[in-house]
């Protein structure tokens, strides 16, 4: 038969699987666990007779465990599956559990009751619209920065090519032998002028500002 109290001394003094000590307390990892602290009264291993709540593809089950099936692990926890209205949910925790100590029904409800919060707070926030934050690999941002350092030297060489060939052009280095499309070009030629033109307009207003200093005392001398 099964001795509860021995099972609880070899448990906590000797070893455990799913005991957890941290700076805070003692914990306990079972999925069986109803308050998820390491106890004798919330220990589903020493306890043969057991009850808890779990959730499975947003349901709610009812596992209870009883001595009578201890020489069978497999069928070991009987489910019972919850309804989605709490209260209707208490209603069957308090049917399957009328016989059952108070400590324990009163831990099932309070999981029941924290759990059915938490589902409700998840999905308030799936509704809200959320900024998602996406992590970029070290490796990925290097590969990246490579290949603009790459892409801005063969731009650079590109253009100092383009410059030689227009100045040839301009020139004359290749006659007329040199088969070129003329439409570039020629808009090559009229972004140049149109550079020169800007910039002599730009010396003729600093030139008009040089003169307006300078005149400027003159004026006041002549009112």
């Amino acid at each position: 038969m099964q001795h509860d109290e021995i099972i609880w001394q070899v448990i906590r003094h000797n070893h455990c699987s799913f005991m957890s000590k941290i700076e805070t307390g003692i914990f306990c990892r079972n999925p069986y666990n109803v308050t998820g602290v390491c106890n004798r009264s919330s220990c589903p291993l020493a306890n043969s007779r057991y009850a808890t709540i779990r959730d499975h593809d947003w349901d709610f089950y009812l596992y209870m465990k009883t001595i009578e099936r201890a020489h069978m692990p497999n069928n070991l926890w009987e489910r019972v599956k919850l309804l989605r209205n709490y209260d209707k949910a208490l209603e069957v925790i308090d049917k399957y559990l009328m016989y059952w100590h108070k400590f324990l029904v009163h831990k099932t409800k309070q999981r029941l009751t924290k759990m059915t919060q938490m589902r409700i707070r998840m999905r308030k926030l799936a509704l809200k619209t959320r900024e998602k934050r996406m992590t970029t690999p070290r490796k990925e941002i290097k590969r990246e920065a490579r290949r603009e350092e790459k892409a801005e030297k063969a731009a650079v060489l590109d253009k100092s090519i383009e410059k030689e060939l227009l100045e040839c052009l301009n020139n004359g280095v290749y006659g007329e032998i040199y088969n070129y499309p003329f439409e570039k070009y020629q808009k090559v030629l009229e972004e140049e002028d149109q550079n020169t033109e800007i910039e002599e307009e730009e010396e003729e207003e600093e030139e008009e500002e040089e003169l307006s200093v300078l005149l400027l005392p003159y004026f006041r001398m002549s009112k």
